[in-house]
């Protein structure tokens, strides 16, 4: 049992591992609940969580077949950096965050890890947009912007690190392939995908960046963003990019 407290009771450690028996015991969808709950126990959640994490590492951290942690390990993690009370543990444990940074293109992402774990909404979408760039290529970095025949030379290691971090920062609400899941639930029309998103209103695009919400309160899929005055066709290259399919390599 992870002791995030030195001064911890035997008593209370046993309840700690009492919970911590009844947390690996549940299901995932259980586990998801169960995390807002042991955060409120103070000490006693904090060892189960830092516990969950540990036998993460132990596994040697996977993630789903596009690169997603899983669910209850982000949950887990987010909810114990906001804490503020498990920071040596998590910077010991996890040093670049719970997101693996992988880069084919030698990118790296930890800064954008770290504007996205404090929920700094606003600015890590503007970092994603230069770190895409940069998966890209020296081109779409110095103009600050990439073409949509471009997104194909960003890896598939890169953008699954990307969406990965999203997700894993956002509860799975912000990500490509959240935006993907509402696209081709749309029957991959952009009027009807568009509005779902809240990037419009009728005909009217939603106004960069006041009208655009920075928080967890905006609808599934909002973030990141995309400059739609272009035209559609980075997005569609971005929704239909390899990094969706399960197998690709």
């Amino acid at each position: 049992m992870t002791n995030v407290d030195s001064s911890i009771r035997p008593d209370v450690e046993h309840q700690a591992e009492d919970l911590g028996e009844q947390f690996r015991s549940a299901t995932e969808k259980q586990q998801l609940q169960l995390v807002d709950a042991l955060i409120a126990t103070d000490a006693i959640g904090l060892s189960v969580l830092c516990d969950h994490l540990k036998d993460y590492l132990a596994q040697g951290c996977p993630v789903s077949p596009i690169g997603l942690v899983p669910p209850v390990v982000a949950k887990a993690y987010h909810q114990l950096y906001q804490t503020g009370l498990a920071t040596a543990f998590l910077k010991a444990t996890f040093p670049q965050g719970i997101v693996p940074l992988h880069s084919q293109n030698n990118v790296d992402y930890l800064s954008l890890q770290q504007l996205l774990v404090r929920q700094e909404w606003e600015q890590a979408d503007k970092l994603h947009n230069l770190k895409l760039c940069e998966a890209a290529n020296e081109t779409a970095l110095g103009r600050k912007w990439i073409y949509f025949s471009e997104v194909n030379s960003v890896s598939i290691t890169d953008l699954r690190t990307l969406n990965a971090l999203w997700m894993a920062h956002s509860g799975g609400k912000f990500g490509y392939s959240v935006q993907r899941e509402i696209w081709l639930g749309c029957g991959k029309n952009w009027d009807k995908f568009w509005p779902k998103i809240h990037w419009k209103d009728g005909i009217v695009w939603t106004r960069y960046p006041g009208r655009f919400n920075w928080s967890l309160n905006a609808p599934r899929g909002h973030l990141p963003l995309s400059n739609q005055l272009r035209g559609v066709q980075v997005m569609t290259a971005l929704m239909n990019h390899p990094a969706w399919t399960p197998d690709a390599d």
